[in-house]
């Protein structure tokens, strides 16, 4: 049977933005306050602007405010980390964990993910797990697998009834970044449907060159809760165009139940 649920609608800045610039974009979103109606919004900034744009928006604005990363420990001697205690107390609610970014170029493993998704629930955050297979995989067809070993591994640490915390973000490898190839509906509809399916996460996002002119179909994927949008995002104006696009699909009666 399925339940009613939020569609959710974030985006993650990477390395981008100066304070001004958050701050407009946070005005942007309480000018707009009204949009948000069935939809659970979330911006993730850099570190230097997430009590900025936290102080910004007010509580009546349901927007979410994420952290691109965290450390696992709780304190201690590693220079230039921040701990998932102080991305909370700048104002975060949830933690961005496991990009592939993170993966390729600061050497996060799945034993690390699996550890930081830990301390992310341990000090009351939304872990967001990032897994996706890169372009070889999917040629080969090993895509099912690769994914459910990644999740698998991520979700490793925690108790049974933590997973229901954990909010999961299929990236595709090939699909993100500049390069990234937009994907068909069809070409992730296997694992988007197999997510949902092996582990009882709080929702399932997808992200990887989604857009205004593809979002209405990808959100209309079996298994989808909401997705998990780059630099198509990035302009306040944008996110809006994303948000009203989930509002309307959510309303059209997905992707509601699953």
């Amino acid at each position: 049977m399925g339940r009613a649920r939020m569609t959710w609608i974030g985006t993650s800045w990477k390395m981008n933005k100066t304070l001004a610039e958050a701050r407009a974009f946070a005005d942007g979103l309480v000018a707009a306050r009204g949009a948000f109606d069935g939809v659970r919004a979330f911006v993730i900034p850099a570190h230097t602007a997430i009590a900025a744009v936290r102080e910004r928006l007010p509580s009546h604005v349901p927007v979410e405010i994420g952290a691109q990363n965290a450390h696992w420990a709780p304190a201690g001697a590693y220079t230039g980390e921040v701990s998932m205690g102080m991305v909370a107390d700048a104002g975060a609610t949830l933690v961005e964990i496991g990009h592939s970014e993170r993966r390729e170029h600061f050497g996060e493993t799945d034993e690390t993910v699996a550890l930081k998704v830990e301390a992310a629930v341990a000090a009351g955050l939304t872990p967001l797990l990032c897994v996706g297979e890169p372009a070889g995989v999917r040629a080969a067809g090993g895509e099912i697998d690769w994914v459910a070993g990644q999740v698998s591994r991520g979700l490793s640490r925690l108790a049974g009834h933590d997973v229901g915390r954990v909010v999961i973000a299929y990236e595709p490898v090939w699909a993100i970044g500049e390069g990234g190839r937009e994907p068909l509906p069809d070409e992730i509809a296997p694992v988007m449907g197999m997510l949902p399916a092996r582990f009882a996460a709080a929702a399932v996002l997808y992200g990887g060159s989604v857009n205004r002119r593809n979002a209405a179909a990808l959100l209309g994927v079996p298994g989808t809760d909401g997705l998990f949008v780059g630099r198509a995002a990035w302009d306040v104006a944008e996110f809006l165009a994303l948000v009203r696009i989930a509002a309307r699909a959510r309303h059209a009666g997905r992707p509601d139940a699953r």
